[in-house]
């Protein structure tokens, strides 16, 4: 296992550790961590979040990209973001609606990958795509901060507001990726 696949692996250790902090109830709770647990949650999130970029340029740049890798990095992103997602319909009231929007496109959007990879292509992410993951990491970010520092300001919801913009461009982004890929579909009967 190469380094940029070491650093991947890392943000899926990540994910558990997260919900740990993130969760109350869990044994965090016990070791009288729920009042600062969000904060080492959003550290958790935030170190693994920078390692996706980190382990792709890595991979990129001395060469280390594998099939390995391939396969590992969407899991690790699929699996920090939904863990986030889903914590949050429990602990800030985050709609199942929005979850369920956001979850679903992923399961669309592997399907299409996989059926594509049978057919030994490979469907790269698009701006859209990136855009939504850039939106979802914020808004992520920000409710776990409950909106720090703004909140300091002014009274509003940064956090839900940045996560439906992230819903809109979910589907958006998704739409789109089905639309320019539909061809793997028909290739495929």
């Amino acid at each position: 296992m190469n380094l940029a696949n070491k650093i991947t692996m890392s943000r899926i250790i990540a994910t558990p550790i997260f919900l740990f902090f993130l969760i109350p109830g869990w044994f965090g709770q016990f070791l009288g961590l729920s009042s600062w647990g969000r904060y080492a949650a959003a550290a958790v999130f935030l170190i693994a979040s920078l390692t996706d970029m980190v382990d792709g340029m890595i991979a990129r740049k001395y060469n280390l990209v594998s099939e390995l890798g391939k396969f590992l990095d969407p899991i690790a992103d699929k699996l920090l973001v939904s863990a986030a997602l889903i914590a949050f319909v429990m602990t800030d009231n985050l709609s199942v609606w929005a979850v369920f929007i956001i979850i679903a496109r992923e399961f669309i959007v592997t399907g299409f990958r996989v059926v594509a990879a049978s057919q030994g292509v490979v469907l790269a992410a698009d701006k859209l795509g990136k855009l939504k993951t850039i939106l979802q990491i914020i808004a992520i970010m920000a409710i776990l901060l409950r909106d720090y520092p703004i909140s300091l300001i002014i009274n509003f919801p940064v956090g839900m507001t940045v996560m439906y913009l992230a819903v809109l461009m979910t589907v958006i982004s998704g739409i789109n990726y089905v639309v320019k890929n539909a061809k793997v579909l028909k290739a495929s009967q």
